[in-house]
């Protein structure tokens, strides 16, 4: 472990902490925003925030693939299960993510659907092995890191004649996410002077992706590792190039990271994948070219098309619980804090919202590691 301690350094931390401090200019505020929900965690989880500067403020953004998953796609998954009776894989974040209707896919377990948890595809490639009779579906989810191990088992189960293994692709792009936080930044939305790129998307994608940032928005971009050492040294590139007036893409995170990212594992994404013409985010709406699809010669192992499922007697998915403020924090427009719901209503045990659930998510941060208001207990009556 002494290679991750040296990332964990508390006197390096101290050391750059006062370098911080010295270097960031006290007349003017910087506001950066951490892309990744492993860097919120990091953050709060090291005391990160408490080590900078008062004009030096981390921004949440939409870094959390189970967060920003509409709820409609989760209302989606459980028809898939009840009504065609296939079961379903899943990964253990979104068992108790909040559907509609105050449903969840552990409530729909709980009622007899086959919904199963897993820790990886092969998980759920077992299961399709083991009766060929049985309907299995993936529920596929994540960024661009976790795109790769989709198409590594749907090739498997081709490979294989596995008839019966089948994905509910909700793989998600992290560009077209950051354009349009950027592009509703200003007065009337988030405040931002730079951007603390996410690292375990870029080992894949490179830092390449990001070099619109500077050219069309003219923010700086720092690829930052998931360590405190990490996002500090990174924080401190940020200010300099702030301080400097120069405005490029930087990577913190070399020894993972190059320009041009892992090359084999973007030819595998694009020989299964084809990307959306649109898809929602939770919090940023729909967004254009935002997420992938099972390509066309893929189609007999897409879920969506063999499944085929339609929003129940009110005739619509996805209707949010009042009050929750997670959307607006995945724009990095509000704070977990700001939500009325949090600490009172929203717990972990009783979550209203994804952000309350994921292991990336920003209200689950604030919550594990004491950001949070003095709590108060529910009004008489209220109800989770």
């Amino acid at each position: 472990m002494k290679y991750i301690d040296e990332f964990r350094d508390g006197t390096l931390a101290r050391k750059l902490a006062r370098t911080i401090a010295a270097e960031a200019d006290p007349a003017r505020d910087y506001r950066l925003m951490e892309f990744c929900g492993g860097h919120t965690h990091a953050i709060y989880r090291y005391g990160v925030q408490d080590l900078m500067p008062d004009n030096v403020k981390f921004v949440h953004g939409p870094g959390c693939p189970v967060c920003v998953l509409p709820m409609a796609r989760i209302d989606q998954a459980i028809a898939m299960a009840v009504e065609h009776g296939v079961t379903l894989c899943t990964y253990g974040d979104l068992m108790r993510v909040p559907a509609s209707e105050r449903r969840s896919l552990l409530k729909a377990k709980a009622g007899g659907a086959d919904i199963r948890m897993i820790y990886s595809t092969q998980d759920a490639l077992a299961i399709a092995r083991q009766d060929a009779g049985r309907h299995v579906v993936l529920f596929a989810i994540g960024f661009e890191t976790t795109t790769p191990p989709t198409a590594v088992a749907l090739k498997a189960a081709r490979a294989e004649g596995l008839a019966n293994f089948f994905a509910f692709c909700n793989h998600v792009l992290t560009p077209p996410a950051l354009k349009t936080i950027l592009a509703t930044a200003g007065p009337d939305g988030v405040q931002l002077d730079g951007i603390l790129g996410p690292s375990h998307v870029s080992t894949i994608i490179g830092s390449r992706p990001y070099e619109f940032v500077p050219e069309q928005f003219a923010k700086p971009v720092v690829i930052a590792g998931f360590e405190p050492l990490d996002v500090m040294q990174s924080t401190l590139m940020l200010i300099r190039q702030l301080n400097e007036g120069r405005c490029t893409v930087e990577n913190q995170y070399t020894r993972a990271v190059t320009r041009d990212g892992n090359r084999k594992a973007q030819a595998l994404m694009a020989e299964v994948f084809a990307p959306r013409d649109s898809f929602e985010w939770r919090g940023l709406g729909h967004l254009p070219h935002s997420a992938l699809r099972l390509a066309d010669g893929w189609a007999d192992f897409d879920a969506e098309q063999r499944f085929p499922v339609a929003p129940g007697p009110s005739g619509k998915w996805g209707k949010e619980i009042k009050g929750c403020e997670c959307p607006s924090v995945l724009r990095g427009v509000m704070e977990p804090t700001d939500c009325k719901l949090f600490g009172t209503v929203c717990t972990p045990e009783n979550p209203m919202g994804a952000c309350m659930v994921s292991s990336e998510g920003a209200c689950a941060a604030y919550w594990s590691y004491g950001r949070f208001r003095d709590l108060k207990r529910p009004a008489a009556g209220a109800t989770a």
